[in-house]
């Protein structure tokens, strides 16, 4: 059976923030806008260039502040969408950030295994994975159809954010954060899928895995957490 879009609660978006005014958030700003016109927007950006130019382009409001910083300094509402359009693994420093508040937390690399069971493994550095159906560059504003992929012609083979939820690495619980596209080549999640995450992490001590992915492409990080005053050898 094929797979149907569908989205979780809080759709349409009613507040969408922007996380980068550069390239990609300035795409995202103008593909949003011509599909969630009834949304109410923030553009957060620490360069205030980069902000000045959304502001008089698009007239939306902005936010000068590091955008990992933002979303972490206040409560986050299950209802706004995030859109991250800055080179960072957004979701993972959120939650990070978060289980550091009252807990012994540390980044560490994911695990070599995980490469061999994700399509496309490809490394920057040896901490941060990614993954992807794709060997080829996408298409800029793929509308990630239900049945077949834009570029190739051909049926999806399969959709990469139910593929990693079913990776097992002894040691390692895998967490998944699925990105929704809500515009052509333009992804995010809500608060909510944050917090589900972070639940889902902050049961129990130990090492996880956390995904972001849509149905092509994810990225992957790894975080380790115990009680403080129990931090293991890193």
């Amino acid at each position: 059976m094929a797979y149907k879009q569908s989205f979780p609660d809080h759709f349409p978006p009613e507040k969408i923030w922007i996380l980068g005014a550069g390239r990609f958030g300035t795409i995202a700003c103008k593909r949003l806008l011509n599909r969630h016109a009834q949304a109410s927007f923030l553009v957060i950006d620490s360069r205030e260039e980069e902000l000045a130019r959304i502001e008089e382009r698009f007239g939306l409001p902005v936010q000068f502040q590091e955008a990992v910083s933002f979303i972490g300094g206040r409560p986050l509402a299950d209802d706004v969408w995030i859109i991250p359009a800055v080179p960072i693994h957004v979701a993972f420093q959120w939650l990070l950030g978060r289980i550091e508040k009252n807990r012994s937390a540390y980044s560490i690399d994911v695990p070599q295994a995980v490469d061999d069971l994700v399509p496309n493994p490809f490394r920057m550095n040896s901490k941060t994975l990614y993954a992807s159906f794709a060997d080829f560059r996408c298409p800029d504003a793929c509308s990630e159809p239900d049945e077949i992929c834009t570029h190739t012609g051909k049926p999806r083979p399969g959709n990469l954010f139910e593929h990693l939820q079913k990776v097992k690495v002894p040691g390692f619980e895998m967490v998944v954060v699925r990105s929704w596209q809500l515009a052509p080549g333009v992804g995010g999640y809500p608060g909510a899928a944050l917090k589900g995450a972070l639940e889902t992490v902050s049961r129990k001590p130990g090492r996880y895995l956390l995904a972001t992915s849509c149905r092509c492409h994810a990225v992957v990080d790894a975080l380790g957490w115990e009680k403080k005053g129990r931090l293991e050898d890193r």
